[in-house]
């Protein structure tokens, strides 16, 4: 699983919108004691999100949509392999009787 924030999202999104009100992104990333470039990926991202993205850039719902599809296929493959090795069990149990 992914990495957990140490910021809330309130303070991501009071951040993106310093910068948005026209202050430089190296400024406000110093005043709020972050890193210029996480600001920076937040602004992206909050860019994105506001549909102002390249084509094919994903919004945050759609990441979390695709983590979540991503996680939810690995577990129906690792259901599907067991089913495999279960039938194959029984089926093993029933020839033998």
């Amino acid at each position: 699983m992914g990495r957990r924030s140490p910021y809330t999202a309130e303070f991501r999104r009071d951040a993106v919108a310093l910068v948005r009100t026209g202050k430089p992104v190296r400024a406000a990333a110093r005043e709020l004691g972050i890193s210029a470039e996480t600001l920076r990926n937040w602004v992206t991202q909050d860019r994105i999100d506001r549909g102002q993205g390249a084509p094919g850039e994903l919004t945050t719902a759609e990441r979390e949509e695709l983590r979540r599809l991503r996680r939810e296929v690995s577990e129906l493959r690792l259901e599907r392999e067991i089913l495999k090795k279960a039938a194959a069990f029984f089926a093993k149990e029933t020839m033998t009787r």
